[in-house]
């Protein structure tokens, strides 16, 4: 009987251990824990003992009992929200305490709409992160400037904060991302000109800014982005051509910022190219007369331009357009038909406020 007790305790000893993280870890997430307050779900109730890994949201390695992993999303599935029947709540900060978790490979603080203050400098020391996700809360500041050391990062998602400043130059350097998403906050002046460096990236949000400057040439380099949005900023000059030849660049948003020129016919010819829209700019010109049976717009918007000339015929040949806006403009003439037109479905108001269409 004492030796089977004796085999409990250390069992229960053994078990206790592989899931304890170390104290140093254990530190650094308590001092994160104590700059946030969560005063609805009460999430952070799991955050006492030595056993980490039952800690709400945090995820160790079993090897080494190092934390890998914080996923603390204030919008989820999770039974304590669908209990409680509300999303996430939390005010506080980010403590900088966080980097002292350097095998982090996943942090995600997301959703919580009253987190505030900066995005912690020391982050980019994090060399093993994959995941940076702090969508939808009220951060302030700018993004590290040496964010390009984060040589594994695939996803980086600062959207819906309120960050100030340029985006970094060094953002270039990360060679891994596949995930950009900068979109609703207060960043300004120009695109770095070498983006097309992100050679694995393949959704660019940089919507709902204050970005300046023109649209980067290198851009087109990227043979693996399929959803680009510069939409709502101050962007201007015109849209370099070579974005219609791009592989796999499915959705292009545009609209409301100051681009003017001609609208390229390769963007209008590209049978891959899906949702674009070029709205809310100052296009001038006529529509290239450039669709084809391989045309197949979900949304096709260039309203709200300064465009001339007569609706291309060719566009009735098209295959499919789900959405299109033509209005507001100077165009003239009749709208296309044909048996089968993409245009059956339509209402006159894609058409509306131009000089003479009938």
């Amino acid at each position: 009987m004492g030796s089977l007790l004796f085999i409990v305790t250390v069992v229960l000893a053994v078990s206790s251990v592989v899931n304890s993280c170390t104290p140093s870890d254990r530190a650094a997430l308590l001092a994160f824990k104590a700059a946030l307050k969560e005063p609805y779900l009460g999430i952070f109730n799991s955050w006492t003992g030595a056993n980490c890994n039952s800690w709400y949201g945090v995820t160790l390695d079993p090897t080494t009992n190092r934390v890998v992993d914080i996923n603390l999303r204030g919008e989820s599935e999770d039974p304590i929200f669908e209990k409680a029947g509300r999303s996430g709540y939390m005010t506080g900060s980010i403590s900088p305490e966080i980097c002292k978790l350097d095998q982090l490979t996943n942090l995600i603080i997301a959703d919580w709409k009253g987190i505030s203050g900066k995005i912690p400098s020391c982050v980019t020391s994090l060399s093993s992160l994959r995941i940076l996700d702090l969508i939808g809360n009220h951060l302030t500041g700018e993004i590290p400037a040496d964010i390009g050391k984060l040589q594994k990062i695939t996803v980086l998602n600062v959207a819906d904060n309120a960050i100030t400043g340029k985006i970094p130059p060094s953002v270039v350097n990360l060679a891994a991302l596949m995930h950009l998403d900068l979109s609703n906050n207060q960043l300004s002046g120009e695109l770095p000109t070498d983006f097309g460096k992100l050679s694995m990236l393949s959704r660019a949000l940089l919507n709902r800014n204050q970005l300046t400057g023109s649209i980067p040439n290198s851009i087109s380099q990227l043979s693996r982005l399929a959803d680009l949005d510069l939409s709502v900023n101050r962007i201007s000059g015109s849209i370099p051509s070579s974005l219609g030849k791009m592989p796999v660049l499915s959705t292009l948003n545009l609209d409301s910022n100051s681009l003017s020129g001609t609208i390229p016919s390769s963007l209008l010819s590209n049978p891959g190219m899906g949702i674009l829209n070029l709205s809310r700019n100052r296009f001038a010109g006529t529509i290239p007369d450039v669709f084809g049976s391989k045309s197949y717009f979900m949304v096709l918007d260039l309203s709200f331009n300064n465009l001339k000339g007569s609706i291309p015929g060719s566009l009735s040949s098209a295959k499919y357009i789900g959405h299109l806006d033509l209005s507001r403009n100077h165009l003239c003439g009749s709208i296309p038909v044909g048996v089968g037109s993409p245009f059956d479905h339509l209402e006159a108001s894609s058409f509306g406020n131009n000089d003479c269409i009938h």
